[in-house]
């Protein structure tokens, strides 16, 4: 029997590639996170296709951004650098919502942010602006080196965008980076071009899935091009006149990556124009299942131990691709696209096979999944359209869900004799599990760990429209079979429902509302998030300037601190309510204080 060669990360520093043989880098690939083999990393994702393409792929994560030895580890890249700040937007991953600093990093080696010792906060390990920083330092380091910038904050503050930390509008990040070329989306067929042609010493212009940065005399010469159909998005000087016309750029931007339109988008910015290519075609079922097929190890690099994302979805299969779904506060359809991306059973039941066969493998995948679990095997009546707005305000009619295939799926993978549970951890789309009550059941049955976790986000109709989220009725008829459900299965299963507070639109009087309907409900809250204006979403253009994103009429905008605080007392109140007595904390008063109502009690 052939004996399975050993499988490696890529390298990481100058002796790995000296035990590969060799002597020259095609291609770095920068990040913000820590270096985990694995498909759910981006940059692992990206590095193994370009690997397995041929090219010479070496990973620069994490470096020190004082001076800039760590981008000269590998020499000079023959082809380019590809920049990216992380799984995450950096300053998502450094800042709350609130603008604190994040004391912990789910993508650094024991979830510590800094470098050195927990007690060393002098410097972190993922700089805010990432992918900015890194492009100058590179630059630095070698000058004429191409700089690509990717992943999701490259993808998401590609055009204007507001940063929620500096409060404030800022430029697209190609042209504040001043980089060569931005990638945008999940990046695997631009990269590939990108590759190929600088292999070859060809300019990398008009390829899709990309962004350009242009001066005024290129930017004139390429409108003379004939059939080169454009859409003039409001300049960084009209916005900063005008900041309703910010709202007007973000939903043009919405409408092309919903639509797949062929034309090209275009912004003036400071000192130059942004124009976005048309997104590249839509990965095949095959495409994508040979994606997920290349050789990863899984795990982090042995020089980044520990790290917590890596733990969490360590044993987890990526199912499905794209959302249809189109939520106001989440940027998933600006990047991964509205179309879905199903992967084969097969090729889903090899890598569960393998993953099984893990040494620390303990029984439990813990996730099948992607940005909404249950969108798994649909498919369009009539092939597709231009909206692509599958779910809001109700399911569209030619949206063809499939239980059977993902119904198939669970149990051919629990069927494996190393497989004991199989959990579904990725969201669930309410009104599509209605609508599949046997897989429904099944996930109660067999898939759920503990409670099963639902997102209505929130109660009010006129907030969930904000949000462009299904109604309240859906949440009733969805608890309404829930526990039709559970009692056929005699199975008591909790809903534990997952809240945003201070959502643009939301008031004092709705969050009220949604936390008295909740208890109502009996929906015991166990978190609560409070809205993050993060950039590339139409949440945010409403945030930013006050106004409804179908109506252009003005909304409430919880902004200020105390306002914000005002939505989040009220939760909290509900959350403390919900925990058992002996988990709640309570205030120890110091000896000898009164409360403040027994303080005026006792004035004269």
């Amino acid at each position: 029997m052939k004996k399975k060669a050993t499988l490696h990360p890529l390298p990481v520093n100058q002796q790995e590639c000296v035990a590969r043989g060799w002597d020259e880098i095609d291609i770095v690939l920068v990040t913000g996170d820590a270096y985990v083999d694995h498909p759910s990393f981006g940059v692992a994702l990206i590095g193994r296709l370009l690997e397995n393409n041929g090219y010479r792929v070496a990973i620069l994560a994490q470096p020190r951004y004082d001076t800039n030895i760590d981008f000269m580890r590998f020499g000079k890249p023959r082809l380019f650098f590809g920049i990216t700040g992380g799984n995450l937007d950096s300053i998502v991953a450094n800042y709350t919502g609130n603008g604190k600093v994040r004391e912990k990093d789910a993508y650094s080696p024991d979830g510590n942010p800094w470098f050195g010792d927990k007690r060393d906060k002098s410097e972190r390990r993922r700089p805010d602006r990432a992918s900015i920083l890194y492009a100058n330092i590179a630059r630095s380091a070698f000058k004429n080196v191409p700089i690509i910038l990717g992943g999701v904050e490259a993808s998401l503050r590609r055009f204007i965008h507001y940063d929620y930390t500096q409060k404030k509008l800022r430029g697209s990040l190609l042209s504040d980076a001043k980089a060569d070329l931005l990638v945008y989306g999940m990046g695997e067929q631009a990269i590939l071009e990108i590759a190929r042609r600088r292999q070859k010493n060809q300019d990398l212009s008009d390829i899709v899935g990309t962004c350009e940065r242009l001066t005024e005399k290129t930017f004139a010469g390429k409108m003379k091009k004939e059939g080169y159909n454009i859409t003039l998005m409001p300049s960084w000087q009209e916005i900063h006149g005008n900041n309703a016309l910010f709202l007007r750029a973000e939903k043009e931007v919405d409408s092309q990556a919903r639509s797949y339109a062929d034309n090209r988008l275009v912004q003036q910015q400071q000192s130059s124009w942004i124009i976005q290519h048309p997104q590249p075609p839509v990965l095949s079922t095959s495409e994508m299942d040979s994606l997920y097929e290349l050789p990863f190890t899984r795990c982090e690099h042995p020089l980044f131990p520990n790290v917590p994302a890596a733990r969490m979805i360590q044993h987890s299969l990526t199912i499905v691709r794209g959302c249809s779904g189109n939520c106001s506060f989440c940027a998933i359809t600006r990047h991964q696209g509205p179309a879905i991306t199903s992967r084969s059973r097969q090729s889903l039941l090899n890598e569960a096979k393998e993953l099984s066969s893990m040494p620390h493998f303990t029984g439990t995948i813990t996730d099948l999944g992607g940005p909404t679990a249950n969108l798994y095997g649909v498919s369009c009546r009539i092939g597709s359209c231009k909206k692509h707005d599958c779910l809001f305000p109700k399911v569209c009619k030619n949206l063809q869900v499939n239980e059977k295939s993902f119904l198939t799926l669970l149990r051919d993978i629990s069927s494996l004799p190393k497989v004991k549970n199989i959990f579904i951890s990725s969201g669930l789309r309410l009104e599509l599990l209605q609508k599949t009550p046997a897989l429904f059941k099944e996930i109660i049955r067999a898939h759920t760990p503990g409670s099963l976790k639902i997102a209505p986000e929130h109660t009010d109709s006129e907030v969930l429209d904000i949000m462009h989220k299904e109604s309240h009725n859906q949440l009733l008829q969805f608890l309404k079979l829930g526990h039709k459900l559970s009692r056929e299965l005699k199975k008591n299963v909790r809903f534990t429902p997952y809240i945003i507070s201070s959502h643009p639109g939301c008031t004092e009087s709705h969050t009220a509302g949604m936390a008295n309907t909740l208890q109502k409900l009996g929906l015991e809250l166990r978190q609560f998030q409070d809205f993050t204006p993060t950039p590339g979403t139409l949440a945010t253009a409403m945030y930013v300037t006050g106004l409804h994103r179908d109506t252009g009429r003005p909304i409430f905008v919880a902004r200020g601190q105390s306002e914000r605080m005002k939505q989040r007392r009220i939760l909290e109140r509900l959350l403390h309510s919900s925990q058992p007595a002996h988990k709640r904390k309570f205030t120890k008063k110091k000896p000898g204080t009164l409360s403040s109502a027994r303080r005026r009690k006792k004035r004269p």
